[in-house]
């Protein structure tokens, strides 16, 4: 990395392992309740989505900071490799009627690049049929 502060971070192992907490956090979370009918306590596994801000909390460290850390070389391979897993589950959340919402999308257009746009190649040969143009050549025909 860059001149700067010293990295949190050792070594590329000890990055990969905190990642791997923060994944199995999300996937095994514990939510605990309480009935006030039956006066029980209860527990269950209500996995928690992946975000880019949740895995940056987990490390200690600011979304900002991930980010510098992704542009070594050293770091890259890893960090890539968690923000795929994240790209993924927001994906897949937004192919899930009852996991959709629009933050779904925001996220994905904020932090993956991803965009509402339709792109269209035509060559001028092309566009004349659309326009009636003739090209430079066909006047000189």
């Amino acid at each position: 990395m860059t001149a700067g502060r010293p990295l949190i971070f050792k070594s590329v192992k000890e990055v990969e392992d905190k990642i791997e907490e923060y994944f199995n956090y999300c996937d095994n979370r514990l939510v605990q309740g309480y009935d006030n009918k039956t006066n029980e306590q209860f527990a269950y596994i209500s996995p928690e989505p992946y975000t880019m801000s949740g895995l940056a909390y987990y490390l200690g460290i600011d979304r900002k900071t991930l980010y510098n850390y992704s542009k070594d070389e050293e770091f890259f391979p890893t960090i890539k490799k968690a923000r795929d897993k994240v790209e993924m589950d927001i994906e897949r959340r937004m192919n899930d009627r009852n996991a959709f919402t629009p933050g779904l999308i925001f996220n994905a257009k904020n932090n993956f690049g991803w965009v509402d746009k339709t792109e269209t190649d035509l060559k001028v040969s092309e566009l004349k049929g659309l326009v009636g143009l003739e090209t430079t050549n066909e006047k000189e025909s």
